[in-house]
């Protein structure tokens, strides 16, 4: 029997979130994303599943060149409209007991004073189930959103994430003392002033007073996901992640890069495993394997071509005019998502492939399809390759996750590759065996630092 692996529904509250023209297939609800119902039906599936999470990802701004048409956004439904995950969490999290609720927010997009009280106050309505996807935004359009003329390099932003978090943990974890919220009717003190502490930081980015004015959440930090695959990405994660969503194109590159990312997790001073890898998959399942690949010919008469390429930008300059199609990957210069195009060019093996290949890479990369069984064995190979977990990428709302709970989950099950009930208590305690961040993690230093 082998150990369980985590799954977790990954998502957008869009039309079309990865894979692109499944939208228009008549029992496709993703079309209906702005239909609170749609999610609330997703959620109740998910967790009679077992599901550890529902992972939303999530855009402040349109993929392209700085200036760039976005008709195929509009056309697509490409992350165009989206919605803000984090106040659909609010709902969802009433209609859920044990189900994770994870979400994407970028340092761009709101100060980590008011994002730190917006996630506590999460954390206590959902008691104690949030989980934050650290990212640092790759889009020109998302920086120009916020006021900046440009997104900053590829690695100055790592460096202002360090910064973001760092602001969040002492808010998080230092600015209130155990046992500051008292709440004694007798003596009237609601909250005691001298085991609340204001943090006075002061850095590159940020000024911050303090307190924190959300009393300490059932986790007090939020499960802290991050998804970044350059050295950069790799080196924040190795010191700050718990959970690191990876979409590398086989077990064996996963297998690499999860081993550099422990190493240097060791390196900073914390355990191998206390960061857990999501690889990300879609499966296209079937009783029989004709079924299956039946299935397959009906989603790929659905797939856009176009929305694929828009979404990964990888085909254009980043003046905007098209690289032609004869460009091998390996010339592309690009300030976004560097380890995904480097994962990219190596899921072929027999040459180097150029930008004309782009779209059938991009379409029929991480796909499993088969029979319950066969999906079996291949995530086999992808534990042994030292995952975690997996995300599962759906390509309709809800069908994709009805079938793998369906006709997948109980042959994971038999072979013990998925839990058959839920741990007590918060999502870290679910996934750690406690619902505080360990004292390897670098914001444990900030615990009675305020004092």
């Amino acid at each position: 029997m082998s150990k369980p692996l985590h799954f977790n529904a990954f998502v957008m509250n869009t039309g079309s979130h990865i894979q692109h023209g499944q939208w228009r297939h008549a029992d496709a609800r993703q079309a209906d994303f702005n239909d609170v119902e749609v999610w609330i039906d997703l959620v109740t599936t998910l967790e009679a599943a077992k599901f550890d999470a529902v992972f939303f990802a999530d855009v402040v701004g349109l993929y392209g060149a700085a200036g760039s048409a976005y008709d195929v956004n509009a056309r697509e439904g490409l992350q165009l409209p989206s919605n803000d995950p984090s106040v659909l969490l609010s709902a969802l999290a009433v209609h859920t007991e044990h189900l994770g609720l994870a979400f994407t927010s970028s340092i761009l997009q709101e100060h980590p004073f008011t994002f730190a009280r917006r996630v506590s106050t999460l954390d206590h309505i959902s008691k104690g189930r949030i989980a934050w996807n650290i990212v640092t935004s790759s889009s020109e359009n998302a920086a120009r959103n916020f006021g900046f003329d440009r997104l900053a390099e590829h690695d100055e932003r790592y460096a202002w994430a360090e910064e973001y978090v760092d602001v969040t943990y002492k808010l998080w974890e230092g600015s209130w003392d155990e046992g500051a919220l008292v709440r004694d009717r007798e003596t009237g003190v609601f909250a005691n002033s001298s085991k609340i502490h204001k943090i006075d930081h002061r850095g590159a980015r940020y000024a911050v007073e303090g307190p924190h004015l959300s009393s300490p959440s059932p986790q007090r930090t939020p499960v802290l996901f991050q998804a970044g695959a350059s050295g950069a990405g790799k080196a924040f994660a190795a010191a700050n992640a718990e959970a690191v969503f990876i979409a590398a194109p086989t077990p064996e590159i996963a297998a690499e890069g999860i081993a550099q990312t422990r190493a240097l997790a060791v390196a900073a001073g914390r355990e191998p495993g206390d960061i857990l890898f999501f690889q990300g998959l879609s499966f296209i399942v079937g009783r029989t394997e004709e079924e299956a690949r039946a299935r397959e010919a009906d989603i790929d008469s659905y797939a856009s071509v176009d929305g694929y390429l828009a979404h990964m930008n990888f085909g254009t300059r980043p003046d905007g005019s098209p690289y032609p199609p004869e460009t091998p990957l390996a010339s592309i210069a690009t300030n976004e998502r560097q380890g995904m195009l480097d994962w990219l060019r190596r899921s072929v093996t027999d040459r180097e492939p150029t930008v004309a290949d782009l779209g059938q890479i991009v379409a029929q990369r991480a796909r499993v399809v088969g029979t319950p069984e066969s999906i079996a064995d291949e995530l086999e190979k992808w534990q042994a390759a030292g995952v975690d977990g997996i995300n599962v990428n759906n390509w309709r709302l809800p069908g994709s996750y009805e079938e793998f709970a369906e006709l997948v989950m109980p042959v994971l099950r038999e072979r013990g590759l998925a839990q058959t009930e839920y741990q007590p208590g918060t999502l870290r305690a679910k996934l750690f065996g406690d619902s505080r961040l360990n004292d390897r993690h670098p914001a444990a230093r900030y615990r009675g630092a305020f004092g």
